[in-house]
């Protein structure tokens, strides 16, 4: 038999299903994958409901119902002041994971350099490797997650086509402050790049911190493509809605990976989150302020369990340093014994580099009903006290 695809044949399972597979087997409580044990809005879902009863339910347009991509155009100005033509600015997607790969296929050639940043959700590398790209590494290390400033300048030059950065970021709970976006910006600028902004955390952000656009950074606005996630905003990642916008001469190609790979997106679920995004901003402030609370109680469980607990300014995340409770091994080897022993789940941060050299951390999501935090910690507290 002729071999098949060398890229993703060349990947294992997501780390992600691994864990959450392992989790089910052992009956544990999950905080490895960071996906809510609870519904989401009980409106929004309603509004879903009755598009279906209510229809169409046929081919919604390839760019997306005019409502959502409507709405969308107001968050961004309502929350950012950025100013979008819905027409040609927006575009509708099945998840911020098609976005991704949208936007990767749409912009990169074979042999064009894309910067990375490390640790990195794991989809990045195999889409950036298959479109042809070239992965310029850099990272950032807990325990303070600093921006090496001088790696990521090294890692761009004239055969740069993208940057791609996520912020807030997965899984370091890291915010990239201004001064960072303003150096990322002046090198996109000197080297003439675009930026592909993941920001489906962008309204999970704690401590009064606010989350900022890097399109809306003077002269980004031409080079940025934003993406978001109905799924993260509305605590429902299983409806796979997401959006991409940047300026119209970077969506047309964008739009058309997304016309070759989903075409569309189920127009119930479009108008539900359309419906969604206008929601009041007590909303948006219950969900940061919920998912702060979730996280200052994880991480007093983890403390009391006897970890060293690093800070966390957004997303669903807190990280750990396992050798604070005197484990000797790697981070693979201490999620499996949690979760085969103590029953509790957590992710490997290693799983999120390339190589092994970072091999001391887990990541556990809050993103659970507070019984269950409670009660993961509680058994981590008996465990780690035997």
């Amino acid at each position: 038999m002729k071999p098949t695809n060398a890229i993703f044949s060349g990947y294992g399972t997501s780390i992600f299903e691994v864990m959450s597979q392992l989790a089910k087997d052992h009956g544990t409580i999950n905080l490895g994958q960071g996906f809510p044990d609870t519904e989401g809005p009980e409106d929004i879902r309603r509004v879903a409901a009755e598009a279906v009863i209510a229809g169409p339910n046929q081919y919604p347009p390839m760019m997306g119902l005019p409502e959502l991509r409507q709405a969308v155009a107001d968050h961004d100005r309502r929350f950012y002041g950025l100013e979008w033509e819905w027409q040609r600015d927006v575009l509708i997607t099945s998840g911020g994971g098609e976005a991704l790969a949208d936007c990767i296929f749409g912009l990169i050639d074979p042999g064009d350099e894309v910067v990375l940043i490390e640790p990195l959700y794991e989809m990045y590398l195999p889409l950036v490797r298959r479109a042809g790209g070239i992965p310029k590494m850099v990272r950032i290390e807990p325990p303070d997650w600093q921006l090496p400033r001088d790696a990521l300048e090294a890692a761009c030059g004239p055969q740069t086509k993208l940057i791609l950065i996520n912020t807030p970021h997965n899984p370091s709970g890291k915010v990239f402050d201004a001064y960072e976006l303003e150096f990322i910006a002046d090198l996109a600028k000197r080297y003439d790049a675009y930026v592909m902004c993941d920001e489906v955390f962008e309204h999970i952000v704690f401590d009064g911190r606010a989350h900022v656009p890097l399109a809306s950074l003077p002269g980004m606005r031409e080079r940025c493509v934003r993406i978001g996630s109905a799924g993260k905003i509305f605590s429902m990642t299983g409806w796979k809605v997401g959006f991409v916008v940047g300026a119209a001469e970077i969506i047309a190609p964008i739009a058309k990976a997304h016309q070759f790979i989903t075409f569309t997106t189920p127009p119930n679920l479009q108008r539900a989150v359309a419906y969604g995004l206008g929601k009041g901003d007590a909303y948006y402030a219950g969900l940061s302020g919920d998912l702060q609370d979730k996280r200052d109680l994880l991480a007093r469980g983890l403390a009391l369990a006897g970890f060293d607990v690093l800070s966390s300014s957004g997303t669903y995340f807190l990280t750990v340093d396992i050798r604070s409770v005197g484990f000797n091994g790697d981070d693979v080897d201490f999620c499996r014994e949690i979760t085969t022993k103590a029953g509790v789940t957590a992710l490997p941060v290693s799983a999120l580099y390339q190589g092994a050299d970072v091999s001391h951390f887990a990541r556990f999501a809050f993103c659970k009903r507070d019984e269950a935090l409670i009660e993961a910690t509680e058994r981590l507290v008996r465990y780690f006290a035997m």
